[in-house]
């Protein structure tokens, strides 16, 4: 049996006919760059998000890039975050000239740990960004408080995160800007890059509009300089394709999270690996972590060797990357994101995934620590 970590393909033969249709219209349109695909997409995104304003950009990566611009993050700025996410979170800081602080992570959700960030503010510190990894919101209410306090603001990177909950807030709703990623990977995939930022500020909203184009207002003229930002109506359409199925999608990856509880109960694995833990209002599992206190890797390379697709997020926590020894952070510095670094492992989780390839993902995971 073949259990990849996620199949897209079974996810395109759904809506196939769907996706051809939206981009069959735009060819003929050849509307290709922003337009009212990207419009009627922000729409939704905002009635979805429950936000204000939503502004579609070029990809997840830039959706963080242009919040800190929007902010006016620069050189001589700390922006506090974790040391356990995507590259993208802590490269978009350095991008803009600020520096990157890290904090610890919850143990149990490995987000962001809210006490951590108390003892981490200095008169430099301009923002927050809290990542809400793997589908689950960090623990926001104490974060805003302290960022209000301080007159910090609150960049939530919520990459992994579109339809999460925390306490009936959604995800991008609860700081100054969200970002979501539209990777192909992603609950909510374009067929390339793709990203969007959610805000309820009108300010940050037309700083955001205006810096997505070189920082051009009205075309042509420009007092600020911005990038190109902007989102493709091709990866628009798609999405607009896409998103009516998400809350069906996020329902299947819930299930599937339940029925792998149960089944390392079953098997009497539960008390040896540790599965997540939904802490906080809505978790839609982007990832399903596990937890092994030991041999990951040989458990990995186990289950390639049987067919089934893993992936370790993430190997390096970022106060270990080579490229960020100017900061000097050590190993020991963060224990709870090293140990998640060494101690973590994805498992397919993917709203196609039938009950039978779940079993036997779980048959084999018995099978090598019986041996």
């Amino acid at each position: 049996m073949k259990v990849p970590l996620l199949d897209l393909k079974a996810q395109y033969q759904a809506i196939k006919d769907e996706v051809l249709a939206a981009t069959r219209e735009l060819y003929e349109t050849q509307r290709f760059i922003l337009g009212p695909e990207v419009e009627k997409l922000e729409e939704q995104i905002v009635r979805y998000c429950h936000t204000e304003h939503a502004v579609g950009v070029s990809s997840g990566t830039d959706a963080l890039l242009i919040s800190l611009m929007a902010a006016g993050i620069g050189p001589g700025d700390e922006v506090i975050t974790s040391p356990y996410t995507f590259f993208a979170t802590a490269g978009s800081i350095v991008r803009v000239g600020a520096t990157p602080v890290f904090v610890d992570i919850e143990e149990d959700t490995y987000n962001i740990a809210p006490k951590a960030i108390t003892e981490k503010i200095t008169r430099q510190t301009r923002a927050i960004i809290p990542v809400h990894l793997y589908g689950q919101c960090c623990d926001m209410d104490p974060i805003l408080e302290l960022a209000h306090g301080h007159n910090i603001t609150v960049i939530e990177d919520a990459a992994q995160a579109i339809g999460a909950e925390y306490k009936g807030r959604r995800a991008g709703s609860m700081g100054d800007m969200g970002c979501f990623s539209f990777f192909p990977s992603k609950n909510l995939g374009a067929f390339g890059d793709g990203g969007m930022v959610t805000t309820s500020s009108d300010i940050l909203y037309q700083r955001l509009k205006i810096l997505r184009v070189h920082g051009s207002d009205p075309k042509y003229y420009h007092n600020v300089i911005g990038g190109n930002f902007r989102l493709d109506a091709l990866q628009a359409a798609i999405i607009l394709v896409k998103l009516p199925y998400l809350d069906q999608w996020t329902s299947a990856r819930q299930a599937n999270a339940q029925y792998y509880r149960e089944l390392f109960s079953h098997e009497g694995l539960d008390n040896l690996i540790g599965l997540p833990v939904e802490k906080r209002g809505r978790h839609i599992y982007n990832q399903f972590i596990i937890a092994l206190q030991s041999r990951r890797d040989k458990l990995r390379r186990s289950l390639n060797e049987s067919g089934i697709g893993t992936e370790v997020y993430y190997p390096v926590p970022m106060h270990l990357q080579p490229c960020f020894a100017y900061l000097n952070t050590k190993k020991g510095d963060f224990p709870r994101a090293e140990a998640a670094a060494d101690q973590t492992l994805a498992l397919p989780i993917y709203a196609e995934l039938t009950d039978e390839q779940q079993a036997y993902v779980v048959q084999k995971i018995k099978a090598f620590y019986s041996s």
